[in-house]
């Protein structure tokens, strides 16, 4: 039975969706507005990505972003939201800390953020040992592995990974191990889709592919991109369901236009004194002015 009206989507639903072999959609938000519009539409995760450095901060990787902006970025999308599950993607350096540092920080985005669960990145021992214990203080947690973006300088660049056997094997048993460790889900990032499919196949827990083909259990795609806000290069994953680059430029440049002719604002568009006050207070204005009038 699938959610209506007021009631939010929670991780048992999401497992719900995966025993019936009905998709999960997911998208990222960093604002109020994206996160309003993206609630209203009915989709089941909104995912507060680290992404907000490529896509909303004009950075050229997500390693810049902090705990601070991820936390005002968090709060908010959950104001905004009714439905859906919020995600908070805990930026680099906030879980690579000590075990108590790492539980901290993912805990400011239940607490202070309103979020549902946590997303961090890699199937490293630390890493699961992290998981673990995070899903021990009753915070839930999304994995991602594949592609990792905060693993860029270690990995060259972003590059399709799991693409020989050895790499492959890798990707595949550390979704077995998020999934042991008490994951709720997992990313998979830029893999093959026959890897995708086989690990979907393997995990009891729902998969989120985002370039990982279209047998995962649910795809998500950076807002701004499929939005066609983003500029510059394009994975190949990312479909563009809109252009509003062109809108919104087309918009201004109208705007531009109507300031400059004055057409804008016309008579629809501005507020008027009532007769009986113009008069006696623009005089009154005029005599305290000095100005006289041709």
């Amino acid at each position: 039975m699938a959610i209506t009206g007021k009631e939010r989507v929670t991780v048992p639903y999401l497992f719900q969706l995966k025993e019936r072999g009905e998709k999960i959609t997911v998208l990222t938000a960093y604002d109020f507005p994206t996160a309003r519009i993206l609630d209203e539409s009915g989709i089941d995760i909104i995912l507060v990505g680290d992404s907000l450095g490529m896509a909303v901060l004009g950075y050229e990787t997500t390693l810049p972003v902090t705990m601070e902006a991820m936390i005002h970025h968090t709060q908010a999308v959950t104001r905004a939201r009714r439905r859906a599950l919020v995600i908070g993607d805990m930026p680099f350096l906030s879980f690579h800390l000590s075990l108590s540092d790492s539980i901290f920080n993912a805990g400011r985005f239940i607490k202070e953020a309103g979020a549902d669960a946590v997303k961090l990145e890699g199937a490293s021992p630390r890493r699961l040992e992290l998981v673990e214990a995070l899903v021990e203080t009753e915070i839930p947690v999304m994995g991602h592995i594949g592609l990792t973006p905060q693993s860029i300088r270690k990995m060259g660049g972003f590059k399709v990974q799991g693409t020989v056997e050895e790499k492959a094997e890798e990707i595949y048993n550390g979704a077995l191990a998020l999934e042991k460790a008490g994951a709720f889900a997992v990313v998979l990032e830029s893999v093959p889709e026959e890897l995708a499919a086989e690990i979907t196949r393997s995990l009891k827990i729902p998969t989120i592919g985002i370039g990982a083909g279209p047998d995962c259990d649910g795809q998500v795609l950076v807002v701004n991109d499929m939005l066609g806000l983003s500029t510059g290069y394009m994975p190949k994953f990312v479909k563009k369901y809109a252009n509003l680059s062109e809108i919104i430029s087309k918009a201004v440049n109208e705007y531009i236009a109507d300031v400059h002719q004055g057409q804008f604002p016309d008579e629809e568009h501005s507020y008027h004194l009532k007769k009986e006050v113009a008069g006696p207070l623009l005089e009154k204005l005029k005599e305290k002015s000095g100005r006289i009038d041709e």
